[in-house]
């Protein structure tokens, strides 16, 4: 029976780390979700996308780049400090946000637009979709994991 003992505890620790969040606690996490989502656009548009980006970056964050994958929070950084794109403007809107039962992780997903200007002065301009993955920090902040 003692030689269970450890194997039960663990077992219940276990359950009591996946125990599913009210539902007052799972809309204030959504609430979260999107002040962050709104705080990383803020940031976005005062400090450049590279500054914000690597804020709300988790460590092991990973974003798609045209078809590439770029993984980690200060290869991200690097990534877009090498970009030779000028008066670069990023702005978007979650349309939705959900959050796991658990609480601990979260997606939002929107529309988003971009502008700048390339290297021969010749204006881009795009617009879509995009979807972020948010991640529950230690510390209660939300930081993303996909974008």
């Amino acid at each position: 029976m003692f030689k269970l003992l450890p194997l039960l505890i663990g077992i219940l620790f276990l359950y009591s780390c996946t125990v599913p969040a009210d539902k007052d606690t799972i809309e204030k996490h959504k609430a979260e979700i999107l002040s962050t989502e709104k705080q990383f656009e803020q940031t976005v548009k005062e400090k450049g996308i590279s500054f914000g980006f690597y804020s709300y970056a988790d460590d092991n964050a990973v974003i798609k780049a045209k078809d590439t994958l770029i993984r980690g929070r200060l290869a991200i950084k690097k990534y877009y400090d090498g970009r030779t794109l000028k008066n670069e403007k990023l702005e978007w809107t979650p349309d939705f946000v959900d959050v796991s039962s658990s609480g601990d992780l979260g997606y939002t997903y929107g529309r988003y637009t971009f502008s700048a200007t390339d290297s021969a002065g010749k204006e881009i301009n795009s617009k879509g979709i995009f979807h972020t993955v948010w991640k529950k920090q230690k510390d209660g902040t939300w930081k993303f994991v996909w974008d």
